[in-house]
């Protein structure tokens, strides 16, 4: 439900805007629009590609609770990582695909969601794997050492590969300061409890998680029109101001995201204050 609420806005992006905000099916009919945005979750809200992709794996949940059962599915994730290794991601964006037919374009934002479906896959099924031996995350922390190595090393290697125009995975890299994190995380969990300033930061930044990640892109593509600022800001060689620039458009639309999350919830709870903002909004 978030979803579909939530994406009336980049919807009405695409319709007011439709250059500025890159709109790959300009033109069309707006009823045949909707729903191709919906499918694809690329154009109206660029974050939203996970939600069809999250979709296959739910059509797909039965296959691997199977697996899982007959205990041949964590075997698996070595070839699974492997794959995710080796099996590039596509780009698809509004410079890339404007010169394809509707058609066209409808089935390369439809391929992006089933490369994001190959490619993240070994990630999926690792989840499944951290959810049932939840004492695995204990091994990250006192391993640690050993994972910071392997983190910096292959950040490394993805950044060289990538300046000399090799594809390189960054996939890995993350998913291994991912574990990193939730191994520091469960480790500090008592101490973190302890501090009420800092367990009320986390609490608060995980009832609002979900909800950001539907409305950031709006409030992004908000504040770049208004500086006139690009998606990704170049690197003329004054890094300072670079990452100045960056960590300030950070804060912002983190503040602001979360500023309309706080108002839409307030907002439905007066029409009816039984409601469950979660389903509405995502908090």
């Amino acid at each position: 439900m978030p979803y579909f609420l939530t994406s009336i806005v980049g919807i009405l992006f695409c319709f007011i805007y439709p250059q500025t905000y890159g709109n790959s099916f300009d033109g069309l009919n707006p009823l045949l629009q909707i729903p191709m945005f919906l499918t694809t979750g690329r154009i109206h809200n660029t974050p939203t590609w996970f939600i069809p992709m999250i979709v296959l794996f739910f059509f797909c949940s039965w296959l691997l609770l199977k697996l899982e059962q007959k205990g041949w599915l964590y075997k698996l994730l070595p070839l699974m990582f492997l794959i995710t290794l080796v099996y590039p991601r596509v780009d698809v964006d509004y410079n890339s695909i404007m010169n394809l037919t509707y058609t066209q374009k409808y089935l390369a934002c439809l391929g992006y969601v089933f490369n994001g479906f190959i490619h993240f896959f070994s990630l999926y099924v690792f989840g499944m794997f951290c959810s049932k031996y939840k004492e695995v995350v204990d091994i990250f922390y006192n391993k640690r050492l050993l994972l910071w190595i392997l983190m910096i090393g292959l950040s490394g290697v993805n950044i060289y590969l990538s300046y000399k125009g090799i594809y390189s995975s960054f996939t890995i890299s993350k998913t291994v300061l991912t574990m990193l994190i939730l191994g520091y995380l469960k480790h500090y969990d008592e101490w973190i409890m302890k501090k009420e300033t800092l367990n009320k930061a986390f609490d608060v930044t995980a009832k609002y998680s979900f909800g950001l990640f539907f409305v950031h892109w709006y409030w992004f593509f908000i504040y770049n029109q208004f500086f006139g600022l690009e998606k990704v800001i170049p690197l003329d060689g004054n890094y300072i101001m670079v990452l100045g620039i960056v960590i300030t458009r950070f804060i912002v639309v983190t503040v602001l995201s979360m500023l309309s999350l706080y108002l839409g919830k307030k907002i439905i709870l007066l029409i009816n204050k039984d409601a469950n903002t979660r389903m509405f909004l995502g908090i």
